[in-house]
């Protein structure tokens, strides 16, 4: 096991399941995540994780250990030594950071009445809880363009994709104003990393597959995230009339999708009872 491993295995001890937000049950060896755990927090393959700890893999990707450093709560200086030890350079300025500091994840993992997801600044989305699963359909199937909200929003062969976007209803004028705000989102975001190449191959192929996208990209349209009042059909509890808020991480361009139900609504016991399914079904 070489210095990467080793590191990766101590981290790894030290995460509570809890505080990861997973439930716990029987014997446990290992004060920390198990190997399979942590795969399944940083959306990666068991057998890759064991190999990284083995040092049969001393060469992860930018996106793999921002996934492990994200999955492992690591503080800023501690993502940068992760990223020291695989041999890579750690982020600059000019490129979109999927990085959650740990307060950001620790406020999605207990914010259980509230369906809640994470999105970088290109609108990737890099985290959620599980009540946003239970709410949206899991995401965690989802690859690459599948987790960008705008592509799947744009892009007509993303449309039926499930998992996560397809099951808000928004009137005319709430679609019109979303799209003029992702348009604007995009552009500020051009301006900020413009080292950033996944960020220009979005936008190339968001242009070559939307007439509309490309269109608005030209008008350059001026619009900002608001609180909503959205209509959400769940397949087994049915429609939900929900507050939708668009926040901001502090210190990043992270940004934090919240639903909530007024008190003593019908979706307010709805969300209830979603917090208590989970990702199952109803027969």
């Amino acid at each position: 096991m070489g210095e990467l491993g080793k590191t990766l295995h101590a981290w790894r001890d030290r995460v509570a399941p809890a505080e990861a937000g997973l439930t716990t049950g029987g014997v446990r060896r290992a004060p920390g995540l198990r190997r399979e755990e942590l795969a399944q927090l940083a959306g990666l393959s068991v057998d890759y994780v064991i190999r990284l700890e083995q040092g049969r893999s001393s060469t992860p990707s930018v996106q793999v250990l921002t996934a492990l450093a994200r999955a492992l709560r690591l503080s800023d200086a501690e993502r940068n030594h992760l990223f020291a030890l695989a041999g890579q350079v750690e982020p600059s300025a000019g490129y979109i950071s999927t990085y959650i500091p740990p307060g950001v994840q620790r406020l999605v993992d207990q914010l259980e009445g509230a369906p809640l997801s994470v999105c970088d600044a290109a609108w990737n989305m890099v985290s959620w809880n599980s009540l946003w699963a239970a709410l949206m359909g899991d995401p965690s199937g989802l690859r690459g363009r599948e987790r960008n909200v705008i592509w799947r929003h744009f892009a007509p062969s993303a449309a039926e994709v499930p998992g996560g976007f397809s099951r808000v209803v928004q009137t005319p004028e709430q679609a019109e104003h979303f799209r003029a705000a992702m348009v604007t989102d995009l552009r500020a975001a051009t301006a900020r990393y413009p080292k950033d190449a996944d960020l220009r191959s979005l936008i190339k192929d968001l242009r070559e597959a939307s007439d509309l996208f490309a269109t608005l990209w030209d008008d350059r349209p001026m619009a900002f995230h608001g609180s909503e009042r959205k209509t959400v059909n769940h397949p087994d509890v049915g429609a939900l009339t929900l507050d939708c808020d668009v926040l901001t991480a502090p210190g990043s361009d992270l940004r934090l999708v919240v639903y909530t139900a007024a008190p003593t609504t019908d979706s307010a016991e709805k969300l209830r009872l979603l917090s208590v399914l989970g990702l199952q079904t109803i027969t």
